[in-house]
């Protein structure tokens, strides 16, 4: 069926169309051409822009689904319409394929030889001041070289992708290339979106120089927090240091409650590196097998996961915690499909409750926490499970500053003091509500689990957290 070009006279927003396009420098292949509005559109004259799909990343999640390159999109700000182009991807994740980024990376379409099918896909507004300007977007990253382990199935979360890669770090001016070996847990409905990285080693031992992609097993290191917003995480714990000092003085291990489990990067340090008891709520029971088959999640004692919803978690463990014998661990709850895998004694309180959501949702761009987790009930019933010292430290990305404005109110209206940690990286912030008035970790008088956090994680954001 033809593809009729009036379909590209109008915008129309969330609108997504591909098709094929011959090749100008190829005859007898075939580029893949797709054409997404954005579902915010300005109130002024519309942009378009282009964008050239890296070489041989043309399977790629990023590149070759609307919720990939919606999310492209997305961190293009006032684009009204975004035109991808690039080769025809392979159906499919090819496990055994390594990819590795050209030395010239420059794209292989000559643009000049595309600007009338730029401007054939344009909009009729842009054309209103004359021919548009259609500028042409880069897409960078540091990824030298990837390969898939795994492509499996969540019955929630949807596709999802286990890979190993190297990355390029400290190419700036000034610095040294360094060479940095991870491995990361991506879901097909936000591609872009990392949702858990580790360190990797080599098995042999063999130093960075000899390591290579795809011919050298690696194994998970988790003795280092790598994810950006992970590190403030655990810095929060410097405004209770006096009472975990207390606590493991007493024989007691502190205890966290992880709602988001991902690749299990944060309970692990916490268990392994600050000896914590950890207990984590997953919705999806795949997410947990890939957790502990690649990232090291161990089950044991100290390490405890929930399979459900995490607002029904927590709101049931509130249940137990007020004296109720019934709740999550109960008939009904059991009945959902919902159970603990481990063993069934968890406790009801705890010292810190840690919370990794994203919105699930690529229309609305990449955000956190889920609105409906800071409703009024279900900070309440965070609170419930907390023990009179505890806090609770959440990832926040704010789509936008009313966003964050509300989310602080919300947590105002329930907790006794609130602190925010800046991670540094444009886009999260770390927000921490405190059940009470705190001693900060700067007061000058630090303990010995304040000084082993300091030593593990770089005093730096423990010194950066700010009370607002």
């Amino acid at each position: 069926m033809a593809l009729d070009p009036a379909t590209f006279e109008t915008l129309a927003p969330s609108r997504f169309v591909t098709f094929t396009f011959p090749h100008p420098s190829h005859p007898n292949s075939l580029l893949r051409v797709a054409v997404l509005d954005s579902p915010i559109q300005p109130a002024d004259s519309p942009r378009v822009a282009a964008m050239f799909v890296p070489e041989h990343r043309e399977s790629d999640w990023i590149f070759s689904t609307d919720s990939g390159h919606l999310q492209l999109l997305l961190n293009s700000p006032g684009i009204s319409r975004l035109i991808l182009i690039g080769n025809q991807p392979i159906a499919g994740y090819c496990l055994s394929k390594i990819y590795h980024r050209p030395i010239n990376n420059d794209p292989n379409i000559p643009e000049v030889t595309l600007k009338p099918l730029l401007l054939a896909l344009s909009p009729k507004s842009s054309f209103e001041n004359g021919i548009p300007e259609i500028p042409v977007l880069s897409y960078e990253d540091n990824v030298i070289s990837s390969v898939v382990l795994e492509h499996c199935i969540g019955s929630f979360v949807g596709e999802m992708l286990v890979e190993d890669v190297e990355l390029e770090c400290g190419s700036g001016v000034g610095q040294c290339i360094k060479r940095e070996f991870r491995r990361r847990l991506r879901f097909k409905r936000m591609p872009n979106l990392i949702q858990t990285e580790i360190p990797i080693v080599s098995e042999e031992g063999f130093g960075s120089d000899r390591l290579k992609i795809g011919e050298v097993e690696f194994r998970p290191d988790n003795k280092v927090l790598v994810h950006p917003y992970l590190t403030p995480m655990v810095a929060s714990l410097g405004l209770m240091g006096s009472r975990i000092e207390e606590r493991i003085q007493s024989g007691v291990r502190p205890k966290a409650l992880c709602v988001g489990v991902g690749g299990g990067a944060l309970l692990a340090f916490l268990k392994t590196q600050l000896g914590f008891d950890v207990v984590g709520v997953e919705v999806d029971k795949e997410v947990l097998r890939v957790a502990r088959q690649y990232f090291g999640l161990d089950g044991n004692d100290s390490i405890r996961v929930l399979i459900g919803d995490a607002i029904n978690v927590i709101e049931s463990l509130a249940y137990r915690a007020k004296g109720h014998n019934l709740g999550y661990f109960g008939v009904h709850e059991a009945e959902n499909g919902s159970y603990l895998c481990g063993s069934s004694d968890v406790n009801n309180k705890f010292d810190v409750v840690m919370v990794d959501l994203d919105c699930s949702d690529a229309k609305n761009g990449t955000s956190a926490p889920p609105l409906e987790f800071v409703r009024k009930h279900v900070l309440l019933a965070a609170k419930l499970v907390l023990y009179d010292f505890g806090l609770l430290a959440i990832n926040v990305i704010p789509p936008n500053r009313s966003f964050y404005e509300k989310l602080t109110q919300a947590f105002r209206e329930v907790f006794h003091e609130l602190y925010e940690i800046e991670v540094g990286n444009g886009e999260n912030i770390v927000l921490v509500a405190t059940m009470s008035p705190t001693m900060s970790s700067n007061s000058g008088c630090e303990n010995s689990f304040l000084i082993r956090l300091r030593l593990l994680i770089s005093g730096a954001y423990m010194d950066s957290i700010r009370k607002i």
